[in-house]
């Protein structure tokens, strides 16, 4: 009988499972229950005083909430993977090579990804099909600039931590956000730190891998909930949205999909196979992440699954992946950086009748490779949307076009991003001769949510 090892050593049988007691099966029946509700919600209508009805109310409250916890949890979980990951580079002999071939691949999958969001872009021409008006546009809430990106890069404080404060009625309102690019600057200055001081550091590394272990243990508590949480999350995107307002972005939406399925499943089983791995077996380890991120709209909140896949699936060596997959989090986004600010500036230039120049389609080749890391911390692909615009000189009101679509693609932006963000680490490790090649044929035999298959601190 096959055997598993617990973290002690120790072995076990394994035990097959009913298939209706697996991840994916519960994602996908939670997404299927989700959309039921959902569709019953939006067909409940409104009270009378114009709020969501209680279905919708529900929904809202659920999905909300889980995406709360599991963001919650993401800055000490990033703060100690980090540092503890650059600790443990050391064991590995070719660390700094590592590092560089992370961030050469980032780029090159960027690149191409871009090159295809320009091309139908040009091809279906989206922004000359719409049957929206013009009278629709308004300029987003939030901007990005490379001056937000630069000093986004500077933490404001050792936690990441930033305030906004909201007017409404008279009454102030003040939140605590995170800056994940701030956490992630703070967190390798502090890794690398450790590894300057030598012993001096050890009763802090400790103390970290100790605090690692604690705040993964508390993770894999919350994304048990994800079947609930999915259904929150679907459902309130069908009752709020609708799958009909894709009708007046039609083209422009089909474009956007249509880029992502060819990235998703055309581009990187393409580089699985150049690197002799089978795109099969990376889809079935990879799926849980990549199911979780359709439904949750968050890279981050997916960050302990697409780690858990990564290194137990996937056969990515903890060393590594507990540094590459954090950093893909944050700055890996073929999705929202690269495919839809692509097709969403041609969309703009091409409804408000904007020629652009092969000058402008090398800008926006250049924003969405370099300047990916932009959208960390801040709002996504919005932010890099009006980067991009901005870099242009495009009226940044076209953004208000795409508002209304935006939660809809966002879920095939999102799934894309992290499908990446598992990719680059697999190709980088099998390149470097340090991937575990049984344990990536035999992907997809770990259950993302079993706790002796969760990533454990090295």
């Amino acid at each position: 009988m096959p055997v598993s090892h617990h973290a002690s050593g120790a072995a076990r049988p394994v035990v097959a499972k009913p298939f209706y007691a697996s991840f994916g099966f519960q994602v996908i029946a939670a997404m299927v229950i989700g959309i039921l509700l959902g569709l019953l919600a939006r067909n409940m209508g409104n009270n009378p005083a114009g709020d969501p009805n209680w279905l919708a109310q529900t929904l809202s409250t659920i999905g909300s909430i889980f995406v709360q916890l599991l963001r919650a949890l993401v800055p000490p979980l990033i703060f100690t993977a980090i540092v503890a990951s650059i600790s443990n580079l050391r064991q590995l002999s070719n660390a700094a090579a590592l590092v560089w071939q992370t961030l050469l691949w980032f780029a090159i999958t960027a690149l191409i990804a871009v090159v295809i969001g320009i091309a139908l872009g040009l091809i279906i021409q989206p922004g000359l099909n719409t049957q929206i008006a013009a009278e629709a546009a308004k300029a987003p809430s939030s901007t990005g600039s490379w001056i937000d990106f630069l000093k986004g890069l500077v933490p404001a404080n050792i936690l990441g931590l930033q305030a906004s404060t909201k007017i409404t009625d008279g009454s102030a309102t003040t939140s605590l956000n995170f800056n994940v690019l701030q956490i992630l600057v703070v967190s390798i200055a502090v890794g690398v730190a450790a590894l300057k001081v030598g012993d001096a550091a050890e009763p802090f590394l400790a103390f970290n891998r100790s605090l690692l272990a604690l705040t993964r243990k508390i993770l894999w508590w919350v994304i048990r909930l994800t079947p609930i949480g999915t259904i929150g999350l679907l459902g309130n995107a069908v009752a709020q949205y609708g799958w009909q307002t894709l009708s007046q972005l039609g083209w422009f939406s089909g474009a956007v999909y249509i880029g992502l399925a060819i990235v998703l499943f055309v581009v990187y089983p393409v580089i699985l196979t150049l690197h002799g791995l089978s795109p099969a077996r990376f889809f079935a380890g990879a799926w849980p992440a990549i199911q979780l991120a359709f439904v949750s709209r968050s890279s981050i909140g997916t960050l302990p699954v697409t780690e858990a896949v990564t290194e137990k699936s996937l056969g990515v060596p903890r060393e590594y992946s507990a540094f590459a997959v954090p950093l893909g989090a944050t700055t890996k986004m073929d999705g929202c950086a690269a495919i839809y600010p692509a097709i969403a500036a041609i969309f703009v230039a091409q409804f408000y009748g904007v020629p652009l120049s092969i000058q402008d389609y090398f800008l926006i080749v250049f924003v969405s490779v370099i300047g990916s890391a932009a959208t960390a911390g801040l709002t996504g692909a919005v932010v890099m949307l009006t980067l991009t615009l901005s870099t242009l000189g495009l009226p940044l009101a076209g953004v208000g076009l795409l508002l209304a679509v935006d939660p809809i693609l966002d879920m095939g932006r999102t799934a894309v991003n992290v499908a990446g963000q598992a990719l680059i680490p697999t190709i980088v490790s099998k390149r470097a001769g340090i991937l575990n090649q049984a344990q990536y044929d035999n992907a997809g035999g770990i259950d993302a949510l079993d706790t002796d298959a969760a990533p454990q601190p090295a």
